[in-house]
């Protein structure tokens, strides 16, 4: 598929779903995932994986479950991936996990996972980590 035309589908699908436009927004992502294109497999694994459950997140073998589709994303070339996997492996408490899909976004040169790997915090402020258990209070930091 030319990468102009799978752009512009992964955008008319981002329209749908976040603008509330009429059509489907699924079935085009799935149509772009299966062609390989990164953007849209993020953003089929964010949405799988919405509710931190283990079942729902797969594993990484699984080439269509949400850790599948992160990491065939990382592997396509998109550093943002590993970030999104680490965040999901923090949520799911698996903190090697979470270390490791960090170093490896930062070694791809995603910033922000450089950023957060330079501080490896194992609590942090947002609602997922007081689900499970590891809620700290915010800092400056977190406001910028």
């Amino acid at each position: 598929m030319n990468p102009a035309k799978a752009e512009a589908l992964y955008l008319r699908a981002l329209k749908i779903r976040e603008d509330r436009r009429g059509g489907l927004w699924l079935p085009i992502m799935w149509h772009l995932a299966l062609r390989r294109h990164a953007d849209a497999m993020i953003e089929l694994a964010d949405w799988l994986s919405h509710d931190n459950r283990l079942d729902a997140f797969g594993r990484c073998a699984d080439a269509f479950s949400a850790a599948g589709l992160y990491r065939r994303a990382f592997r396509a070339g998109d550093a943002r991936a590993a970030q999104h996997l680490a965040m999901s492996c923090f949520n799911r408490n698996d903190m090697a996990g979470y270390r490791h899909w960090l170093k490896l976004g930062a070694k791809a040169g995603d910033p922000e996972a450089v950023t957060e790997l330079s501080y490896f915090e194992t609590r942090l402020p947002h609602g997922a980590a007081r689900a499970i258990g590891r809620a700290r209070p915010r800092q400056k930091r977190d406001w910028v």
